[in-house]
């Protein structure tokens, strides 16, 4: 995606410099360009990335903001159904009164602002750009009774959505007890440089939007930890992941930085440490999404659409995959090869502070790849920008789901999972994006 830096504004600016006063019907054009609303879930991406939310919370973000915004484009758009009914505990949503003029694209897009401060901090981080798109909209002469309209809907809708996100269990899971640390072999335990504490041992207790029963995507148990039988399975993939890294090629160190998507990096140079950001796992989908809406050329209420679908799918998969996680509580392949191989050697990629069985990034990579392929159909063929923004080039795929299938081996090459994590990781997320894709009824079939 394009970097946001005062686009609207420039926009505006160069409409009343090109006539000499602008047309009656301006904002309609503004507010139905699609790219207006990808540059608007790039500024929550930036605001999250900026304030260090981790991967499994900011998929929260991202899914109730977007879902807020599709919810106003459903209520306007009668080939699109709302999700009332469809996600787990969503209500009947706000109906817009008979006979006032509402754009349904400016309530998303004004929901999605809102939504999007309420999760974030701090406070107050999206409401300058919510600001700013009111006064784009009186810039744009539209009519007042139609924006006080606008806004007295959106706000009826995000209320909604607030009040059905805040029984989903995030509140308590703040205050449950933390990861207990145990020295058993073959079990988690933090991980250098920084050593932080497992983040969030309790997701799986976080309500679910579609998926019914964490059971349903139970794989099998992880190989049994074992270092001293060089025959096992254990034994076999640990060494394939030292070996990996051991002789890293040019083009699989570029597919490993490319997917690394590690919030927060702590670097430490001699004496100094400091601390680079990225885009976590959810929030490169999310740009690839706005990537994929642009180049087909999607409507805007099909671009809210994907959003929506795709945040949906990663925030199930996150908690699936959390289930599994700690569950079985396995070491990273990093603590085990210092402890009883080489006490020296490092992964490529820096390890995160989370179980290893399952991988995170695999499973989510897997389940949005699914739930764009629904929308924009397969070998789809795009080319990722989103890593550009970090020195990273680009790379071109062929489908959503070749993507998907680069991220496991980019974690193996990254010497963070056993790649029979990735694999499993990869099938499950598969599995779990297509019943998303098959439960909801989102865009009406002509």
């Amino acid at each position: 995606m394009r970097k946001f830096t005062g686009f609207f504004m420039l926009l505006v600016s160069a409409l009343m410099a090109c006539r000499p006063a602008v047309a009656p019907d301006a904002y309609k054009k503004v507010f139905s360009d699609p790219v207006l609303y990808c540059k608007t879930v790039k500024k929550l991406n930036d605001v999250v990335m900026q304030n260090n939310f981790p991967p499994i919370i900011a998929s929260r973000n991202y899914a109730y903001a977007n879902i807020a915004a599709y919810e106003c484009i459903a209520a306007g758009d009668s080939s699109f159904t709302s999700l009332a009914g469809q996600l787990n505990q969503l209500p009947v949503m706000p109906k817009p009164e008979a006979g006032k003029p509402i754009n349904y694209n400016l309530a998303a897009l004004f929901a999605f602002t809102k939504i999007g401060n309420a999760v974030t901090f701090p406070e107050g981080s999206m409401m300058g750009y919510y600001n700013e798109l009111k006064q784009m909209a009186d810039s744009l002469n539209m009519p007042s009774a139609e924006l006080k309209n606008t806004i007295t809907f959106s706000d009826s809708v995000a209320a909604a959505i607030m009040r059905w996100s805040k029984a989903d269990n995030y509140a308590q899971t703040r205050s449950a007890e933390k990861y207990t640390v145990i020295s058993t072999p073959g079990r988690w335990v933090p991980t250098p440089p920084a050593y932080t504490s497992a983040l969030e041992p309790h997701w799986n207790e976080i309500r679910p939007m579609v998926i019914d029963s964490l059971g349903r995507f139970m794989p099998e148990p992880p190989p049994a930890f074992d270092v001293v039988d060089k025959n096992s399975t254990y034994y076999k993939e640990l060494m394939a992941v030292k070996k990996a890294v051991d002789s890293l090629t040019d083009e699989q160190k570029h597919i490993a930085e490319f997917w690394d998507d590690l919030a927060t990096k702590l670097n430490t140079v001699g004496h100094v440490q400091y601390v680079t950001k990225k885009f976590s796992p959810p929030g490169h989908w999310m740009n690839i999404t706005g990537i994929a809406a642009e180049k087909s050329k999607a409507t805007f209420a099909i671009t809210v659409c994907a959003y929506a679908k795709t945040g949906i799918a990663i925030f199930d998969a996150f908690i699936q995959c959390w289930n599994v996680k700690f569950k079985y509580n396995t070491a990273r392949p990093e603590t085990v090869i210092n402890k009883y191989i080489d006490e020296n050697w490092r992964p490529f990629l820096q390890t995160p502070p989370f179980p290893e069985y399952t991988c995170g990034h695999s499973t989510v990579s897997s389940a949005a790849a699914e739930a764009l392929t629904s929308v924009f159909g397969d070998h789809f063929a795009y080319t990722d920008s989103s890593e550009l923004e970090f020195g990273i080039r680009n790379r071109s795929f062929t489908s959503f789901r070749q993507a998907a299938d680069e991220n496991n081996r980019a974690r193996f090459y990254g010497g963070i999972h056993l790649h029979n994590s990735c694999l499993v990781s990869t099938r499950e997320g598969r599995k779990l994006g297509a019943f998303i894709v098959q439960r909801l009824r989102m865009a009406k079939k002509p």
